[in-house]
């Protein structure tokens, strides 16, 4: 299908928009620059990165205070999370400058409605997926979220949470020990036992979580348990559908009072992947590719070839055929998104 032509009169509009962008961003380098001329400026201070607001970002302190602070230009996108350098204005004409960034030790990223790839959290040290028997989530969406934080080679947690409600779904503790014979740390637990909050609680002690799970697991609500006194809204469950609605807007990072930090990410219904690899898939899926090295053929699809290893092992019990069939089918979808490409 060829482009559609622009009038010269929409091309006008285009270019005038353009110019004008181009100009905001140039006086706001300039004030910047200006004010890191000044003598106004604080000496050099470490900082956290607590919430993102567009052109400006909250950073903290060592003693916990917040400030509003603009980014100086040549620095790369900076996310909730991230550790940096910054000085405070200290005869307030303006709130503070971040002037470097320190080196990250890990990025989730995620892909936006064009496809590209852009960091939404950074020094993350565990994703916690939630997952419940109602609205039941399919293990093809977990094995999902496991490819996905293999791409950001952060470690991942199944948290099985609405365990009461396990009679509608009494499979998922098969599959919840089939992830645990993989080596994926899982965790049966919920809000509504305060032994169970505490394993929760523990499980967040140290460092940096974030929770993900597909809406109505219960995810909200886990984290206003973590928090109480912040206010987490909690999505309503759709009667006509069974789905959560979303409710977080924006990233920003909480300090557990029992310990731990939690950054609250936006809610999503599942990972996209199309911005993922093959061998990020690898990654996700070591019950396989531990088979595939003995495949007869190095371009073996695992679907007709004779003497097909990974074939061999389903039929032998030595791998689960519904993790093949998630394999075939995350593969499947990156190849389409491939060839539209």
């Amino acid at each position: 299908m060829s482009k559609r032509k622009l009038s010269r009169q929409q091309q006008f509009r285009i270019d005038k928009v353009q110019q004008e962008r181009l100009a905001r961003a140039e006086r706001k380098h300039e004030k910047i620059e200006q004010t890191l001329a000044s003598d106004n400026l604080s000496e050099a201070l470490d900082g956290l990165v607590i919430a993102h607001f567009g052109a400006t970002l909250d950073i903290e302190d060592a003693q916990g205070n917040i400030t509003r602070c603009s980014v100086r230009s040549n620095l790369p996108v900076l996310v909730t999370g991230d550790e940096v350098i910054w000085h405070a204005d200290e005869k307030g004409e303006s709130q503070g400058v971040i002037v470097a960034l320190k080196e990250r030790k890990s990025i989730l990223t995620r892909p936006d409605y064009r496809g590209k790839l852009r960091p939404v959290a950074a020094n993350v040290d565990r994703i916690i997926i939630v997952a419940c028997p109602s609205p039941r989530t399919p293990v093809n969406l977990i094995d999902r979220y496991l490819v996905a934080t293999a791409h950001d080679d952060i470690q991942p947690v199944i948290l099985l949470n609405k365990h009461d409600l396990i009679d509608q779904a009494p499979e998922m503790l098969t599959e919840l020990s089939q992830y645990e014979a993989l080596g994926c740390e899982t965790l049966i637990a919920s809000i509504n036992s305060n032994e169970e909050l505490q394993a929760i609680k523990t499980l967040v002690a140290d460092g940096n979580s974030v929770f993900v799970g597909q809406s109505g697991v219960g995810k909200s609500s886990i984290i206003a348990a973590l928090l109480p006194g912040e206010d987490i809204r909690i999505g309503e469950i759709s009667e006509a559908t069974g789905k959560g609605r979303h409710t977080t807007t924006t990233a920003k990072i909480y300090h557990i009072p029992s310990g731990g930090q939690l950054i609250d990410s936006p809610g999503i219904r599942e990972f996209g992947l199309w911005h993922i690899t093959e061998d990020d898939l690898d990654k996700g899926f070591p019950d396989v590719t531990d088979h595939a090295q003995y495949c007869k053929f190095n371009n073996c699809t695992h679907t007709h070839e004779p003497k097909c290893a990974v074939k061999l092992a389903v039929d032998e019990g030595q791998l689960l055929a519904r993790r093949l069939n998630s394999y075939l089918s995350i593969r499947d979808s990156i190849d389409e998104v491939t060839m539209r490409s």
